[in-house]
């Protein structure tokens, strides 16, 4: 059995991360030692492990328990999964279109601003809709 913090080094996570996991359900809660700790298995370090790189992959938690519940299926076809997939990645497209449209905008405001001896600034003024 492995205590909180052994797992939480093992998977990269902090201890409130897993402790919001089983909170929510995206995380089995663990049995307890006769003392009331922790006590994770070999099988939380597998899924918590799966959670922790589908959200740096930025899966949402909605879309990481529909990963999870195909992953348990385990007899699910591939294209179930690649369907989660394919629409994570249009919304990841949609997000970085999104951060250049930001990017531009904000070149465009800062090439504005002179030597910034000027009173009143562009981007201030922008930013407050006068402008």
């Amino acid at each position: 059995m492995i205590p909180i913090g052994a797992l939480a080094t093992r998977t990269r996570c902090n201890i409130e991360t897993i402790r919001f996991y089983e909170k929510i359900g995206v995380l089995p809660k663990p049995a307890r030692t006769e003392g009331g700790h922790r006590a994770y298995g070999s099988a939380h370090v597998e899924r918590l492990t799966f959670v922790r790189r589908a959200r740096e992959l930025g899966f949402t938690l909605d879309e990481v328990r529909a990963l999870l519940r195909l992953a348990d299926a385990r007899d699910v076809p591939c294209a179930e999964v690649k369907d989660v997939a394919v629409a994570h990645l249009a919304e990841v497209k949609t997000k970085i279109a999104d951060l250049h449209a930001m990017q531009k905008a904000l070149t465009a405001l800062i090439a504005q601003c002179n030597a910034g001896d000027q009173s009143g600034c562009p981007l201030i003024e922008t930013l407050l809709g006068s402008a």
